[in-house]
């Protein structure tokens, strides 16, 4: 992806090296980050020691960072202005205004306005504060647990976290919200399917409109499709219990996850992503 030298977002708050509070219970925001925004829908049961630890504390150590770790920093601020730049035309197309978020840079832990989280619950959005939150660390997870490499890996995941603010923003959150208290865990999941899905179609219609830009090299849709892959639900299960439980899905598949990332690519538009009433996911 062409990006150095391009502008950076002024919306990203750098929290590297302050940690978070590990408050226990976690609360109603707590649960939104379990069910709601998880990027890679991870164990639940991980998150919520997470979110139960009884440490009222927070960690203000130094922090020193690597040059490709600043690198990479510059880099998810880039795509985070390309993402405010779309959204903006789109929204406006739409007759709407585009709210920009806020990114957030953490290590280790960081406190949101859903809870406490640590690197093990991966990039996530929180619709309570309108900041999505990424360790930078996770990169690395994609080159080497995933098997997902390349810049525009990574931009895949902030447009994915992005698409879920764009979800907020329209009101998707709030009407998938009290279902959880209204379907059986199964049922929900379904659901939760289908959020997660509509956000990578919206992270498809940011890249459409980031080639149009001219930003996206070869190779880079690619490299997009591959992350999107490693992600699914399916490729999770499989490698870490060797089997899979279509049931317990809160992402979809690598299948399904590439399907619709390319079919937002080749929309550009939000008409097309309706994924609450699909009949076909």
């Amino acid at each position: 992806m062409e990006w150095k030298g391009r502008k950076a977002s002024r919306n990203v708050e750098d929290r590297r090296g302050k940690g978070g509070a590990l408050v226990a219970g976690g609360g109603i925001g707590g649960i939104l980050i379990v069910l709601l925004v998880a990027f890679l829908g991870g164990d639940p049961g991980v998150i919520l020691d997470q979110l139960g630890g009884s440490s009222g504390t927070t960690s203000n150590q130094s922090y020193e960072s690597t040059p490709q770790e600043e690198e990479l920093a510059e880099f998810v601020s880039v795509v985070l202005a390309d993402t405010e730049q779309v959204w903006t035309e789109v929204f406006k197309e739409e007759g709407m205004e585009y709210v920009e978020p806020t990114l957030v840079l953490y290590s280790g832990s960081v406190e949101s306005a859903c809870g406490t989280a640590g690197a093990a619950v991966g990039p996530f959005y929180c619709p309570g504060d309108y900041k999505l939150y990424i360790d930078l660390s996770f990169y690395n997870d994609l080159q080497t647990q995933f098997q997902a490499p390349g810049d525009f890996a990574m931009a895949y995941v902030v447009a994915h976290e992005v698409g879920h603010h764009v979800q907020n923003l329209l009101g998707v959150m709030e009407d998938v919200q009290p279902l959880r208290s209204q379907l059986s865990e199964e049922e929900y999941n379904k659901v939760q399917v289908r959020l997660e899905l509509q956000a990578d179609y919206l992270s498809g219609v940011w890249a459409h409109h980031a080639q149009g830009m001219g930003y996206l090299e070869e190779g880079d849709l690619e490299e997009a499709l591959t992350a999107a892959s490693a992600v699914g639900d399916d490729t999770i299960q499989q490698r870490s219990r060797g089997y899979v439980v279509p049931e317990s899905f809160t992402h979809g598949s690598s299948e399904q996850r590439q399907r619709w990332f390319k079919k937002g690519f080749q929309a550009g538009n939000l008409k097309e992503g309706d994924t609450f009433n699909a009949t076909d996911l």
